[in-house]
């Protein structure tokens, strides 16, 4: 199983500046996370087994996840157990209904029109949110062979790692908690 960070995001190239929230409700990928978005997903295309892609709805997500799929062929399925520790403007979602909009090839009849959590979701809730996808993997044995495109702290939550836009972590879920994770080497020509 892989896990992947979005791309950078406007929100990401704001905050890495000030340190400073910037009011952007759930922001899409720059040039630069598109571009990150594409390496990864010719890495992917190469080196990597995957056979099925799931996706965190927040836009900088499924903007990534449209890439990859576009390049491996995949569908993108939309669980938002794996979103972002709602935190900051950037954790508000975007309702279901504008999604279906913009992405009508993506099913999302099963997520709520209001689907993100409320700010500011607790460290707690969030841990107990990202362990519950873990045992839900391993109880499901179906795990091997998923990328799942998501955020900076569910990955962290997972497998301790902080990473970078667009890095890709080679996860095994029964591996004792938090780790089972590898940080993947992807040459940057960005």
């Amino acid at each position: 199983m892989i896990l992947m960070r979005h791309g950078q995001s406007h929100f990401n190239v704001h905050y890495a500046e000030t340190r400073q929230d910037p009011g952007l409700r759930d922001p899409g990928l720059t040039d630069l996370g598109r571009e990150q978005a594409a390496v990864a997903a010719s890495h992917l295309e190469r080196e990597e087994r995957v056979t099925r892609i799931v996706a965190s709805p927040y836009t900088r997500a499924l903007e990534t996840a449209d890439i990859v799929s576009q390049v491996l062929r995949l569908p993108v399925t939309v669980d938002p157990v794996v979103g972002e520790r709602a935190v900051f403007t950037c954790d508000i979602g975007t309702p279901r209904s504008h999604l279906e909009t913009r992405w009508p090839d993506i099913t999302l009849h099963h997520v709520e029109e209001e689907w993100w959590p409320t700010l500011e979701e607790s460290e707690p809730d969030f841990h107990a949110r990202s362990l519950s996808y873990r045992t839900r993997l391993t109880d499901g044995g179906d795990w091997r062979g998923t990328l799942v495109v998501c955020h900076w702290g569910f990955i962290r939550a997972l497998t301790g790692h902080g990473v970078q836009n667009a890095d890709l972590v080679a996860f095994d879920p029964t591996a004792p908690h938090p780790g089972g994770g590898t940080v993947v080497p992807v040459a940057d020509p960005c």
